[in-house]
């Protein structure tokens, strides 16, 4: 290589130079400020992620105290329990409710459950499912037959997460109405239906034979729970 030519590349290379650090000069601040967004968008992720972890632990050790409270009134505990999490409140208000029913307080248990039941759409669907079942069992003597078996009706259409517990409740209502077949159909219709826990088609099955009829001879067992 001439002499010429390596001085022409010695310069162009230093052009090229010249030009980068312009660059960098002139638009330098704006790879510097997505590195500060970067790094600042993750240290608030992981601010949020701890302050939800905590929140859920406090909730949690909350909902536990209650459950052991020492005077024994676990009810009364749960009634005070005050979470920052909708989902979190909602289960401490459906244990609050079971405890109300433990102390023969069906009347507090359906209202409390009934809350959880119409609480729209920030509650999730199958809370409000399970609220509104748990309602109705806990008024079922004090509730007429007729707005029981609409109740039941409207969780056991088919695809809803309680559908076959309602169905059930159905049959046992067609049975304090004197409908024997009646009855014996609607379990069956349990016993058959594939997504039915090993439980459930216990309970069913045993059901269906104390009523003097014959369970539905299906292949395969379900899930215990």
């Amino acid at each position: 290589m001439s002499d010429t030519d390596s001085f022409i590349e010695e310069v162009t290379e230093e052009v090229k130079r010249d030009k980068l650090f312009a660059m960098i000069r002139r638009y330098g601040w704006v790879a510097v400020l997505l590195v500060l967004l970067i790094v600042g968008g993750a240290a608030y992720n992981e601010v949020r992620k701890s302050q939800q972890q905590t929140a859920a632990q406090a909730s949690g050790d909350a909902i536990l105290a209650a459950l052991q409270s020492s005077d024994n009134n676990a009810a009364a505990s749960l009634a005070e329990v005050t979470t920052d999490s909708a989902q979190a409140q909602v289960v401490a208000d459906l244990l609050l409710g079971a405890e109300q029913i433990n102390a023969d307080d069906t009347a507090s248990a359906a209202e409390t459950f009934d809350a959880i039941a119409l609480s729209g759409g920030d509650t999730p669907e199958i809370y409000r499912d399970i609220a509104a079942f748990k309602s109705i069992l806990a008024r079922a003597e004090d509730l007429p037959m007729a707005e029981r078996r609409s109740a039941l009706e409207t969780l056991a259409n088919p695809g809803a997460p309680l559908a076959l517990l309602a169905q059930e409740q159905l049959a046992l209502a067609d049975i304090e109405d004197g409908d024997q077949a009646g009855a014996i159909a609607r379990l069956n219709g349990i016993v058959e239906d594939a997504s039915v826990t090993a439980g459930l088609r216990r309970r069913a099955s045993q059901l269906i034979v104390a009523l003097g009829g014959t369970p539905a001879d299906v292949s395969g067992a379900g899930f215990d729970q």
